[in-house]
């Protein structure tokens, strides 16, 4: 028996042992494969995709979805996310902003969230790009909200600009909501988040608040690293420090097995209570359940 083989089934195994209330159904499979379709012709990608969210289809139906901008290589390597890594991403697109702009339109979507890969190799981290593609969208979408999930634009001081100049270019341009995902508690991160750090991520939805109160700002936590409800709680405090409005909370499900295995799954009535203390702690707006992702309902906010 060959090691993929062996590895096959292991996965298969692990996939057998997840609880019943990780299960869910697809969705409409005319819906994704029109999404499909329309993202494949115009070569971008979505998270939905690339990362094979399972609530891609119900997003599709509520004409939401979330674009993954720069390419689909990583210049991080973290342990949990199933985007691919390295240190040679693709050039960008030039025709990226037109071909996100076009599908955005074509899929009649009224809210649309936009993300990337990290992209250290670039000047600005791609700060810039984020705007370019938001200008477009508008431009022919002038109805449709836009929302970024970001990564923290760190690099070294010298190169051209600094984490703060990435992120005031990206508010300048007035998202509805400026995500940026905490992931995990601050004893977890090294394991989980190779390359950020728990400080520097709290400084991103602080200098937001700095440069633009009123938007609003939301992160993200993933349960099932071996992190503790003590510790679930504290982030949370630690990001409503930092005046953070809205959180998701879901479930950390292993893509392969290259990626960080599970700790434990938590369960329904657990997210209940962590939703429950985010909102008790002042959190405008709440998902928190196993498949909850970073952009689940998000155009569904106050």
């Amino acid at each position: 028996m060959t090691s993929t083989t062996n590895s096959r089934q292991q996965l298969r195994a692990e996939l057998e042992r997840m609880p019943d209330w990780l299960r869910r159904p697809i969705g409409n499979a005319s819906e994704i494969s029109a999404v499909q379709r329309i993202v494949k012709e115009r070569q971008i990608h979505t998270i939905c995709e690339e990362g094979r969210c399972p609530n891609r289809g119900e997003c599709y139906a509520n004409r939401t979805a979330t674009f993954l901008l720069m390419g689909a290589v990583c210049t991080r390597a973290c342990s949990f996310c199933q985007v691919d890594k390295g240190h040679a991403p693709m050039a960008l697109d030039p025709h990226e902003p037109e071909k996100v702009a076009e599908s955005v339109r074509l899929l009649g979507l009224r809210y649309v969230v936009l993300t990337s890969v990290a992209r250290d190799d670039l000047p600005d981290h791609g700060a810039g790009w984020f705007v370019t593609v938001m200008d477009r969208i508008r431009q022919e979408n002038p109805g449709t909200e836009i929302e970024v999930l970001t990564p923290d634009f760190w690099g070294g001081t010298g190169r051209n600009a600094s984490q703060a100049d990435r992120i005031r270019t990206v508010v300048t341009a007035k998202p509805a909501c400026y995500n940026h995902n905490l992931e995990t508690v601050r004893r977890l991160q090294d394991p989980v988040r190779r390359g950020a750090k728990y400080d520097r991520s709290l400084r991103v939805l602080s200098l937001v608040k700095e440069f633009a109160p009123t938007i609003p700002t939301k992160s993200g936590l993933m349960v099932g690293h071996g992190e503790t409800e003590a510790e679930l709680i504290e982030a949370m405090q630690d990001l409503r420090r930092v005046e953070c409005d809205r959180l998701t909370i879901g479930q950390y499900m292993r893509p392969s097995l290259d990626h960080r295995p599970v700790d434990r799954y938590w369960t329904p009535a657990e997210f209940q209570r962590l939703g429950e203390i985010a909102q008790e702690l002042g959190f405008e707006h709440v998902r928190s359940g196993p498949l909850v992702r970073s952009s689940y309902h998000a155009g569904e906010a106050p």
